[in-house]
């Protein structure tokens, strides 16, 4: 079944683009939208898309992104590049594309935003069950010990059922030939005792077929061959024994036994043991379970502050530390740089040897910057060949002397990807607080912009500072 993505876009060279970008492309249905909100909110609401390309600032300013289910992808086009980007900080979009477009890169972002929406989705999907879970288990929540709360399973069972064993055994995950009980209805102070499972072959055989085990009598099935002699004086009859999965991982077995002469389980019973078994997982398993989302956690964070290319921090979490620093430095009157660098001639790059080429040259520049930076210095990559550094409580003259110790290592540095004969320069444009054309942070990132574009016009392989004291 095609993906299906709406595209609310004007500009006819970002159109292009895109078109350029969904033609033949089998897996995606595109529909683009003309200027017009209602059409938009409608097609939000009753088609339900897996994401939204819309242009920035003016496409976001039609609608509330914090209103719209599915993920949102910006489009900042060659003549709005700083309001563009301002908008999407401003509207909270983390999927964002600047010109020039290329399509490894929307490829990317609409992967990476529908796989995070799939993922938000299951993780709700897994909410709503944890919820099912504890309605069940309201019973056994007098306590936060879980060592009680085994225990009240097993109580609990044995009051609904007549068993004459019901335990709760927990797998050895290093030896397979034993396992523990972990709780068990016979004694209460038993929470850890080892058992040998050549004694009992049908936990084993749920352990490595992860289904559920039914004997009906003990003493004629195939299965209890082996230990007959052992069973038979104690007079159980039927057995179940059922595997207790956690994400197709066998964490432990309910074992019930019981010794009722020509009384097997009924299937009601079975059905009830199941339902307290997956119930008990949450018990067994709690703290893997926290610790899989706890990382799962931090890996969607930082994907979410680093620009997928580069490894560096990406502009949206840039400007999230610029408000910060920017606040700290005029609480305190502390000097606080801001240098754009852009790589000279890089599009002669990309024309000469490709466009997967050029990424790799992006990605050694990004490393080759980052050492060279402290570790208070915020690093990112602003869009293209564009890149932003932020030094905290650094002058104007300490700005050029590190810009100058950049670009001299920028130059001389031999990229990987190149002949030895071709040299890589960069441009740097560098702006400084305190000054008097600087009354937010915004004014920053402008000042030092037209310094870029200063040391661009200068013959680039230049530094420009534009600084008042």
């Amino acid at each position: 079944m095609k993906k299906e993505i709406v595209i609310y876009e004007e500009d006819m060279e970002t159109l292009k683009f895109l078109r350029s970008f969904f033609r033949g492309k089998g897996n995606y249905s595109a529909r683009f939208i003309e200027r017009d909100k209602e059409t938009l909110r409608r097609e939000l609401v009753e088609k339900k898309p897996v994401a939204l390309i819309i242009c920035s600032p003016d496409g976001l300013a039609h609608i509330k992104p914090s209103e719209v289910e599915c993920p949102i992808i910006a489009m900042v086009s060659a003549g709005s590049v700083i309001k563009g980007v301002r908008s999407v900080v401003k509207s909270d979009i983390e999927y964002y594309l600047l010109s020039p477009f290329y399509k490894e890169d929307l490829e990317h972002k609409l992967k990476l935003a529908i796989e995070r929406k799939s993922w938000f989705e299951s993780l709700y999907k897994e909410k709503k069950d944890l919820q099912a879970i504890i309605e069940i288990t309201h019973l056994m929540t007098s306590t936060l010990n879980p060592k009680k709360v085994l225990y009240l399973i097993v109580e609990k069972i044995s009051e609904v059922i007549n068993v004459t064993r019901c335990s709760i055994i927990s797998a050895d995950v290093e030896d397979q030939n034993y396992a523990y009980v972990v709780s068990t209805i016979e004694n209460p102070k038993i929470t850890n005792m080892r058992i040998d499972l050549r004694r009992y072959p049908e936990i084993k055989k749920a352990l490595s077929s992860k289904r559920t085990v039914f004997i009906k009598d003990a003493l004629k099935d195939p299965i209890m061959r082996e230990v007959m002699d052992v069973i038979a004086p104690i007079g159980i009859r039927s057995i179940l024994v059922i595997p207790v999965i956690f994400h197709d991982e066998v964490i432990g077995t309910l074992l019930l036994r019981t010794s009722r002469a020509g009384r097997a389980f009924t299937e009601r019973e079975i059905k009830l043991c199941t339902s307290i078994a997956n119930a008990s997982t949450n018990a067994l398993y709690n703290a893997f379970l926290y610790n899989k989302l706890g990382k799962e956690k931090t890996r969607l964070e930082r994907f979410a502050i680093t620009d997928y290319l580069t490894s560096i921090y990406n502009v949206r979490y840039f400007y999230y530390r610029l408000e910060e620093e920017f606040s700290r430095a005029k609480r305190y009157g502390t000097p606080l740089s801001c240098m754009m660098f852009d790589l000279d001639y890089f599009k002669k790059i990309n024309d000469t040897y490709g466009h997967r080429v050029g990424d790799i040259i992006l990605r050694e520049f990004a490393q080759l910057v980052k050492r060279c930076t402290r570790r208070s210095d915020v690093f990112a990559r602003y869009g293209g060949e564009e890149f932003i550094l932020l030094l905290p409580q650094t002058p104007a003259k300490g700005a050029m002397i590190e810009a100058e110790r950049l670009r001299e290592s920028v130059k001389k540095h031999q990229f990987k990807a190149l002949k030895k004969k071709n040299v890589i320069t960069v441009s740097i444009g560098i702006a400084c607080s305190p000054d008097k054309r600087i009354k937010t942070h915004d004014d920053l990132i402008t000042l030092a912009d037209n310094a870029l574009f200063k040391a661009k016009h200068k013959g680039r392989d230049q530094i420009a500072i534009n600084h008042l004291s």
